[in-house]
């Protein structure tokens, strides 16, 4: 969190990050949610949503968020690839993974790191979050209760899917020795995998669900909010117990 918060590449870094949501609100939440409350593209953008099985996000009260929510659950999962590259890497590195190891566990070092990424990735969607619900204040003052409501609920599920992610970069980080190296496997993981799962069951004739093993996989069936969201949740959650309880065994044999 000092890192992130109290050094000039810290500092840059969340500059960069405000400057990409400035213009993902300005230029896309914004113009976005005022075509789909005129009347005149009203039709087009049921059109639109309801070929891509979104329908249900037009009868949203606030249109802003329902543009934010297309957005945001797919950027996150993708930022916190690139942000949370460097859990342990560094320390590793320079040495001081040794040093503090004799103040704490390694079960303590990754859970803490997991966690302190985790509230670092959950402040900045809260941000953006807030950003949206200003945004949609500033067209129509009588949204703000509900920007408020819909916006603490988008940011709780966002979060949700966020965390699989942060612990696949922890378990990354185990086994890596650079940050750079954590987001090449990363990129191999998304997009050999798949490859690697397909052929798997096309040579067996089998379904075996390996695809359950890549986070995000639930992403698409909790795009459109409809039905019982909180029972999709349950696929995150295990991935990111089952990829934080990985990271402890690969830890404790690792070498420092």
């Amino acid at each position: 969190m000092i890192r992130l918060f109290k050094t000039k590449r810290g500092l840059l870094s969340l500059l960069a990050f405000a400057t990409i949501w400035f213009i993902i609100l300005y230029y896309f939440v914004s113009s976005a949610a005022g075509i789909v409350n005129s009347q005149s593209f009203e039709r087009m953008a049921a059109d639109l949503f309801g070929a891509l099985g979104l329908s249900s996000l037009l009868q949203w009260p606030v249109a802003e968020y329902a543009i934010y929510w297309l957005v945001a659950v797919y950027f996150f999962p993708i930022f916190a690839l690139s942000v949370c590259s460097d859990q342990i890497c560094s320390d590793r590195q320079r040495g001081t993974l040794r040093f503090l190891t004799l103040r704490s566990t390694r079960t303590e070092i990754i859970f803490g790191r997991y966690l302190g990424q985790l509230f670092i990735v959950a402040v900045l969607i809260l941000m953006t979050s807030v950003a949206t619900a200003i945004l949609a204040s500033m067209r129509d003052l009588s949204l703000l209760p509900a920007s408020l409501q819909l916006g603490a609920k988008l940011s709780f599920e966002v979060i949700i899917v966020v965390m699989p992610f942060i612990a696949l970069m922890t378990l990354l980080n185990t086994w890596v020795h650079s940050a750079r190296l954590a987001i090449v496997a990363a990129v191999l993981f998304f997009s050999l995998g798949p490859l690697v799962t397909a052929f798997i069951n096309y040579q067996f004739g089998h379904e075996f669900y390996l695809n359950l093993l890549f986070p995000g996989e639930q992403i698409e069936s909790i795009l459109s909010q409809r039905g019982d969201v909180t029972s999709q949740y349950w696929l995150p959650l295990t991935q990111t117990l089952v990829l934080l309880f990985t990271s402890n065994l690969v830890m404790k044999r690792a070498s420092l």
